[in-house]
C-alpha cells in the first residue's frame, strides 16, 4: 500500500521564524532591570490595587504622595503627643486646685489666730475701760485720768501689732502719711498744729493716714 504524503515543506518553512525568539519577552525598567512582561503587569496591578490611580504617577508625583504619607504618620504621632499632653494638664490642674485649696485653708488658719491674738491683746484694755467707767460714775473726777491710761495701753497694743502712730502735733506734714483737713496761718511752713484723727503705719504700708490741721506762713 502506498500512504499518502503530506504537502511538501518549502524551504522558507524549515528556515526558524525571525519574528520570535526562544525566550518570553521582558520589560526593561530605568534602572536597567529586566522583568518579564507578566511580572511587571502583575506588579501594576498590585500598586493599582494598594494606591489606585497611580500606575499614571511619574517618579515627581510618587515622591509627592510619599511626602504625604510621611506627613500623615507624623500627624498621626503628633495627635498622640497631644492626646499625652492633655492629660498632664489636667492632671496640673487637679494637683493646682488641691494646692490653692489647702493654701486658702492655711490663709483662713493664719487669720484665724491673728484675730484670736488681737483680741487677747485688747481684753485687757478693755477691763481697764470698764474699770474706768465705774470709778468715774462714783467720781467723775476719776474718769479722765482712766480713760488716758486705757488709751496709752491700747498704743502699747498697737505697737505690739506693728503698728506705728503718725500724725502728732508739732510734726512735720508729710502727704504720704497725713491728710490736710485744713490750712492755718503759722510760723512755720507745715507743720501739724492740729490733729482730728491719729494715723498708723505697718513699716512702709500706711494703714490709715492722720487727719491734721497744718500751717502755712503767711
Amino acid at each position: 500500500m502506498f500512504r499518502k504524503r503530506g504537502p511538501k515543506m518549502t524551504d522558507d518553512q524549515h528556515k526558524p521564524s525571525t519574528d520570535r525568539t526562544d525566550t518570553a519577552a521582558k520589560t526593561v525598567t530605568e534602572d536597567g532591570l529586566d522583568i518579564p512582561d507578566t511580572e511587571a503587569d502583575n506588579m501594576a496591578e498590585d500598586a493599582e490595587t494598594a494606591f489606585p490611580g497611580m500606575d499614571g504617577l511619574d517618579e515627581g508625583m510618587l515622591g509627592q504622595v510619599q511626602e504625604m504619607m510621611a506627613k500623615l504618620e507624623r500627624a498621626d504621632e503628633l495627635e498622640k503627643e497631644n492626646a499625652d499632653l492633655r492629660g498632664r494638664l489636667a492632671r496640673l490642674a487637679t494637683d493646682f486646685d488641691s494646692y490653692r485649696r489647702r493654701t486658702q485653708e492655711d490663709v483662713n488658719a493664719a487669720q484665724g489666730q491673728g484675730v484670736s491674738k488681737a483680741a487677747e491683746a485688747l481684753m485687757p484694755v478693755y477691763d481697764d475701760m470698764d474699770r474706768a467707767v465705774t470709778m468715774g460714775a462714783a467720781d467723775p473726777a476719776k474718769l479722765i485720768p482712766g480713760m488716758q491710761a486705757v488709751q496709752g495701753k491700747i498704743l502699747g497694743v498697737f505697737a505690739g501689732l506693728g503698728l506705728e502712730a503718725t500724725g502728732k502735733e508739732g510734726e512735720a506734714f508729710d502727704p504720704q502719711w497725713h491728710e490736710a483737713l485744713q490750712v492755718v496761718p503759722g510760723d512755720e511752713d507745715d507743720v501739724i498744729v492740729q490733729v482730728y484723727q491719729l494715723g498708723f503705719r505697718m513699716g512702709d504700708r500706711l494703714v490709715r493716714p492722720a487727719r491734721v490741721v497744718v500751717s502755712k506762713k503767711g
